[in-house]
């Protein structure tokens, strides 16, 4: 791709039509609900939100409302092709007319692909609209169902995005699901609704914003926009991360971290890179957080890619007000954070080890952020920067 040459990925935004932000917006979502036609919306959301107040709270609202809402929560941590089988299952015989995406990443990501698939005509799978050259054409726009958002972490931003990561069991990797249609057409960031996210839980969704951030500024693909909306969202996440992370009840940090979570998976229309090459594999083999692994990659990456960045390792310094810009200062940065946020340094104290190396090396070449990280590296890289991220071999 020549320098001003700016692909499909980075020219059609598609952004939410509207964007509610501040405390105590989870109360508008009936209205947002009607002001998109829904009647009877079907509310995704994971086990692990189903019996908290939020998601009752929201149910009750939508109920009293006049709405036809139902639940379903049958979702992993790292969603799954019978995951959102079996959510536009529910969406079918409910009768349903659009979808709440209430949760983390694997809710909103099996939420936006239940919209996607729920009207779409027989024979259609899931696995067709994987984000390889012009798939997603085949899928009728007119029938994805409308999305209301409400992300309860802030890490992934799949709440602004056009596409969702669906783990195919039978083959063992993550497979993109990609549609412009499929981004949420109403997003609500209410902060009080992150305020009682364990710490643990804080740090591994922020170190993935941190991550895309982070990647797409790396990217050498043009996209002066989202370049910009990166570094800021690092400034943001610098500011506020450790705030959110010690203080769970701070609005401000939560508030300002559901931003850069939104400006992070904007951003990264520029492109992702090594990080999410390996990361990608290596949930689907392990099962392991998405954010976390993100976390745990990140100075290993930057490592890997340090002949190619010093430039805009310098600048992201500058940014940064770190000592002595360039990339032993943003590497040093990194790891000081991640210490403070009780990040794991190693893959290895994620029970991950280096046995199946070539094949996560393999699957990190043929996985499609490979494409613009900043280097093109080969299985033996991957191999390489896999094993330094099982023995801290930095």
């Amino acid at each position: 791709m020549s320098q001003h040459e700016i692909s499909r990925f980075t020219t059609s935004w598609n952004y939410p039509a509207r964007i509610l932000t501040g405390a105590g917006r989870i109360r508008e979502l009936p209205e947002a609900c009607r002001a998109l036609g829904m009647a009877a919306p079907l509310l995704i959301t994971d086990p692990g939100l189903e019996q908290l107040p939020m998601v009752h709270d929201a149910l009750t609202a939508c109920r009293g409302a006049g709405l036809g809402v139902a639940l379903f929560s049958a979702i992993k941590g790292n969603p799954t092709g019978k995951n959102v089988l079996d959510g536009v299952a529910a969406f079918r015989d409910g009768g349903h007319d659009g979808v709440i995406a209430f949760g983390g990443g694997s809710a909103l990501d099996a939420a936006k692909a239940v919209a996607l698939m729920a009207g779409q005509r027989e024979g259609l799978s899931l696995w067709s609209l994987e984000d390889v050259g012009d798939n997603w054409r085949q899928a009728d726009a007119a029938a994805i169902a409308p999305v209301v958002a409400i992300p309860t972490t802030a890490g992934t931003g799949s709440e602004v995005g056009r596409a969702s990561v669906i783990t195919d069991e039978q083959a063992h990797v993550k497979r993109i699901i990609f549609h412009p249609g499929m981004v949420p057409a109403t997003v609500i960031l209410d902060p009080e609704l992150t305020t009682g996210l364990p710490p643990s839980i804080t740090a591994a969704t922020g170190m993935d914003a941190l991550s895309h951030c982070l990647e797409a500024w790396c990217s050498p693909n043009y996209h002066p926009m989202a370049e910009g909306i990166a570094v800021e969202g690092m400034r943001r996440i610098r500011d506020h991360l450790p705030h959110a992370y010690a203080d769970g009840g701070d609005r401000e940090a939560r508030m300002n971290m559901l931003v850069a979570s939104m400006m992070g998976a904007t951003a990264f229309q520029r492109g992702l890179g090594a990080m999410h090459a390996l990361a990608h594999p290596l949930g689907a083999l392990y099962d392991a957080h998405h954010g976390t692994l993100n976390a745990v990659l990140m100075p290993y990456v930057l490592r890997a890619n340090e002949r190619a960045i010093g430039e805009p390792m310098v600048r992201l310094g500058r940014y940064l007000d770190l000592r002595q810009p360039g990339t032993a200062a943003v590497i040093d940065w990194v790891l000081e954070l991640r210490e403070r946020l009780k990040i794991p340094p190693t893959l290895a104290t994620l029970g991950i080890d280096a046995r199946q190396a070539d094949k996560v090396a393999q699957m990190a070449v043929a996985d499609p952020s490979a494409a613009s990280n900043p280097i093109a590296h080969d299985a033996a890289a991957y191999r390489a920067i896999f094993v330094a991220a099982v023995e801290g071999s930095l």
